[in-house]
């Protein structure tokens, strides 16, 4: 037994025995080789998956190496974003006709000769409009004789010519529908 003095009132005993410090013993170092071969299998997947990802990676194209695959890749997203620049053109081309062509559609039937009741409500008022507003109404009336086909311009949803109360309906309920839509 061996004394080691602390600069304190008592000396503290030291316990020294050789086959208490022996930590290389047979099973201590196969469980560390154990650890290290499993951690050596595992590291060596892991690298494995990691090729094996790069190689999915460069054969997709006609590169060579790493550094032509990004390059392409690069162009790719060139191409893409032209496309993209193209499409947004064509799209406001296509809205800005949609806004012209026909968004509302509204008929109103009626029979013009209330009195005797030949015709029925086969005469019609149909207003065809775009987004402003603008576009056509179309009356028929229907006799057993004859019919008769008219149309009007509409400008703002408004027409330069006296509308019938049929076609002012027809024309009033479709401006009404687009408000709604």
């Amino acid at each position: 037994m061996h004394i080691i003095h602390t600069g304190f009132r008592q000396a503290v005993p030291l316990y020294f025995h050789y086959k208490t410090m022996n930590i290389l013993s047979p099973d201590i170092l196969m469980i560390v080789i154990g650890i290290a071969g499993v951690i050596i299998i595992v590291m060596a997947v892991v690298i494995a998956q990691l090729h094996r990802k790069i190689n999915r990676f460069i054969s997709g194209s006609t590169s060579i190496g790493l550094d032509d695959s990004i390059t392409n890749i690069k162009h790719s997203i060139g191409e893409l974003e032209a496309f993209r620049i193209e499409m947004e053109k064509y799209l406001t081309e296509v809205e800005n006709r949609l806004k012209r062509s026909v968004q509302s559609v509204h008929t109103v039937r009626f029979n013009p000769f209330k009195g005797n009741g030949s015709g029925g409500n086969q005469s019609f008022a149909t207003a065809f409009l775009d987004e402003q507003g603008n576009g056509v109404v179309l009356s028929s009336l229907y006799s057993r004789d004859h019919v008769s086909i008219f149309s009007k311009p509409i400008a703002g949803g408004a027409s330069e010519y006296e509308l019938s109360e049929e076609e002012t309906v027809a024309t009033h309920e479709a401006k009404n529908k687009l408000k709604r839509a």
